[in-house]
Order: structure tokens, then sequence, then C-alpha cells
């Protein structure tokens, strides 16, 4: 019996990372190579011409996979049926802009494609990787209260990756080997847990003795990543971004393994370790499956993880009280 197909809206879908996403969206990689999969690419008008080139990209693959390609300037009509919303495209920071700012330009772009998702299925989940992520997320979920607030969630996959591949780097071990979580904001005030990881099962702390790299050079590598990019190449992450974007929506949609958890910012239940309720904030979770997740409970967190907590925590209610006229009651 054929799968039911799932259908993905991606916006900003011409940009960079669209582009290193869409393929393998349609390849089968995230959805599974029986699953069929619809696209409903979203850009802004000028960008259109663009989208429509990596449409027919997409047909020339010829992916068994790929069910049908939809493009549209309009929000509402490319969330129509959605299954998927990936939250790809926002105002990047301009030479000398506060991340303030940057979080009044996006903010009503979320707000417009918040009240789009009304036309969304009942069963849709939304990852955002536009940044200011988190914010961003917020700001989208208040505007949409039809959707349960669970099913918003921000992408710091990506800073888990990073933080992994420093860990493995220094441990001279595989990525797989590493199991750490980033706590907060997607931001330079971001808290990869080095204590409560792991490196084959061991603390990474047991594994890696010298803390001042840890709490120095590690820590500032994570939280800066995306910077050095820049520096280094000229242009922000894009295949990192939309590799980290399938890392999240598949960890999402399969089980997670005992003993394991992942990074995902979502709405916090206001019971765990002192996170204000409604924050879109990163924790460790374990995904239940089929997008469904909870919150690990329980870690021991040191004096040193709660103040990187409290800092993380203090920015993201700032920047919610910088787009607090954008949050409907």
């Amino acid at each position: 019996m054929a799968k039911p197909v799932v259908k993905v809206a991606v916006t900003g879908a011409a940009g960079q990372i669209g582009y290193s996403l869409l393929f393998r969206i349609a390849s089968g990689e995230v959805f599974g190579k029986d699953t069929p999969v619809q696209l409903h690419l979203l850009e802004l008008p000028p960008a259109i011409k663009a989208a429509e080139g990596t449409a027919m990209e997409l047909e020339d693959c010829g992916f068994p996979t790929l069910a049908g390609i939809n493009i549209s300037d309009s929000a509402v009509t490319a969330f129509n049926g959605i299954n998927w919303a990936l939250f790809v495209g926002s105002k990047p920071r301009g030479p000398g802009m506060e991340r303030n700012d940057l979080i009044r330009d996006n903010g009503p772009i979320f707000v417009e494609q918040g009240k789009a998702l009304a036309r969304a299925s009942q069963d849709v989940r939304i990852v955002t990787v536009g940044n200011p992520c988190n914010t961003n997320a917020l700001i989208a979920q208040h505007n949409c209260r039809d959707i349960p607030a669970t099913r918003f969630t921000a992408m710091t996959m990506l800073d888990e990756n990073r933080a992994k591949a420093q860990l493995a780097t220094k441990a001279g071990c595989n990525v797989g080997d590493v199991n750490v979580a980033i706590w907060g904001n997607h931001s330079s005030t971001m808290y990869p847990d080095f204590e409560n990881g792991t490196i084959s099962g061991k603390k990474i702390t047991d594994v890696i003795k010298e803390r001042q790299w840890l709490e120095g050079d590690f820590m500032k590598t994570v939280q800066q990543r995306g910077a050095a990019i820049i520096a280094a190449r000229g242009k922000s992450s894009a295949a990192s971004a939309a590799s980290a974007c399938i890392d999240h929506v598949k960890r999402l949609m399969e089980r997670t393994p005992d003993g394991k958890y992942f990074s995902c910012a979502i709405p916090s239940d206001g019971n765990s370790y002192g996170v204000p309720a409604g924050l879109i904030f990163s924790f460790p979770v374990r995904s239940l499956g089929d997008g469904k997740y909870e919150i690990v409970k329980g870690l021991p967190i040191s004096d040193y993880g709660k103040k990187k907590i409290e800092e993380t925590t203090k920015e993201l209610l700032a920047e919610r009280e910088v787009v607090k006229d954008l949050l409907i009651k």
C-alpha cells in the first residue's frame, strides 16, 4: 500500500540553504525512500524566477519520491495542506546592524507566516531555521494559536553538530561517539553542555581533562562558529545548516535510543531547569517518535552550568520584550 504524500513547505527556497536542502528532501533521505514528497516553495516575488530554476533542477534529478512542486510568493498559498513547515528564509543581518534591529525587521515576516499556518494540515510541525530562530519561532507560534505550541521548534542542531565535531577532534574519536546538548538561544550565549555530555559513554570531562579548553576555546568556537565561517567563506553557513535541518527533522521523527538525547529549541513548560514558561529554549530532548518529544529531566547542573543557562535565558527574555507587540495574547 502506497504511503500518503508528505507536503513540505520551505521558505526562502531559492536561497543558499534552500538549495542545499531541497534536493535531499526530494531524494527520499528525510521521509524515506517509499514516501512521496510534495515540495511547496515560498519565495519573495523577485526570487520566484530563481525558485523556478531550482524546481527545474529538482525535476531533472528524476527522484522517484518527488510527487510535485508548487511555487508561490504567498504564504497562504504555500502552506495549504502542508505537514511540515521549514522556516528557512529570513532577513540577514547587515553591516552595523544590532541584533535587536534584526529581530524587529524579521518579526513581521513571522507574524504573516504564523497566521498563514492556519491553512496547514492539522498534524503540521514547524522548524525555524532563519535567525534569530528562537524568537522568530516564538512570534510564529503566538500568531497561530490553533496549532499546539509544542509543534513549534527552532533549530540548534547545527550548534550541536559543531560541538560534536570539536569534541571529536580533540578526543581523537568519531563524531558518532559524542553525545552533547545545547541549552538556550541560538546565539553567542548558547551553552554547549560539556559537563553532562559523553564520549563513548564516558563523561566528556573524564575524557578531555583540560577544563580551560572546554570553558575557553571549545565554548568560543561553538558560540562564534557562524561568524568565523562568514569571515572565511564570505557567506553564511548553508550546506551545514541544511544538513542540520535534516538531522532535526529526522531526530523528531525517530524514537531516540535509550541514554541519548539531542538539542532542540522548544516552548519551555515552565517546570524544567528554571526556564520561564513559553520561551523557545533549547533543551536536551528525547523523541518519542512521530514528532513527539520530552525534555530530559534530572540532569545535574553545576553552578557553572546554571550561570550559563541564566545568561542565555536573560537574552531570550530581552528578545521577547523587543517583540512583545507582535505576540498575540
